[in-house]
C-alpha cells in the first residue's frame, strides 16, 4: 500500500515480483469518461447483473486465466490479503447464475487502481467498467488509474498525463476519505 501511495504497482513474472511508475500514466478523468452508445444499449437491457466483492478470487482468476500474465501466485495471494483488509475490490458481471466478466483493483484514499479485468461474454467487462466509474463518482473518488494505456480502453477516454501530474492527482485524492463498499 506504501508503493500505491507513491505511484508505484507491481506486476508478477518468473523472476517474482517488479515494481513500476510509468511515465506517461495512463488514467480515466471522471467527469469526461465516455460510454459507447452500443454499450449504454446493453446496460439498459440489464444482460448483466453486477455485484461488488462477491467473488474476488474467481475474479482474480479470470484476469490471470490466459496464456501470458502478470498475476502470479505471490500476486493472488497479496491481492487476496488485501482484499480481507477491505482494500481490493472485485466488480463482477454475472449471467444466468454464472461469472462472466469482472475487474479487480486497490482503493485507496479516493484513488481506485485498476489492476486488470476479464470478460468470458461480450460487454461483460466493460458493463463492470461503466458501473466502477459510476461507483467512484457517487462516492467522491477523484482517481481512477489504468496504469498502461490500451487501445480499447481509449474508447472510454483513457487519457495519458505525465508522472509529475498524475502524483499531484494521486497526493489530493489521498486525502479523500470515500467509501468503496
Amino acid at each position: 500500500m506504501a508503493a500505491y501511495g507513491q505511484g508505484i504497482f507491481p506486476m508478477g513474472d518468473d523472476q517474482g515480483i517488479k515494481w513500476y511508475s510509468p511515465d506517461p500514466r495512463a488514467v480515466f478523468p471522471l467527469d469526461a469518461f465516455h460510454v459507447p452508445k452500443t454499450l449504454a444499449k446493453t446496460i439498459r437491457q440489464g444482460k448483466f447483473d453486477v455485484r461488488v466483492d462477491t467473488a474476488f478470487e474467481e475474479v482474480l482468476r479470470g484476469c490471470a486465466g490466459r496464456d501470458d500474465t502478470w498475476i502470479t501466485r505471490e500476486i493472488h495471494d497479496s491481492y487476496t490479503g488485501l482484499h480481507k483488509l477491505g482494500l481490493a475490490h472485485s466488480v463482477e458481471a454475472w449471467q444466468d447464475g454464472a461469472l462472466v466478466g469482472g475487474l479487480y483493483g486497490v482503493a485507496l484514499g479516493g484513488a481506485f487502481m485498476g489492476e486488470s479485468m476479464f470478460s468470458r461474454r461480450p460487454d461483460a467487462s466493460k458493463v463492470c467498467l461503466v458501473f466502477l466509474v459510476e461507483r467512484m463518482r457517487e462516492r467522491g473518488f477523484t482517481l481512477l488509474d489504468s496504469q498502461f494505456p490500451t487501445e480499447h480502453l481509449m474508447r472510454f477516454g483513457q487519457v495519458l498525463i505525465r508522472r509529475d501530474a498524475y502524483l499531484e492527482q494521486l497526493a489530493a485524492a489521498l486525502l479523500l476519505r470515500p467509501r468503496f463498499t
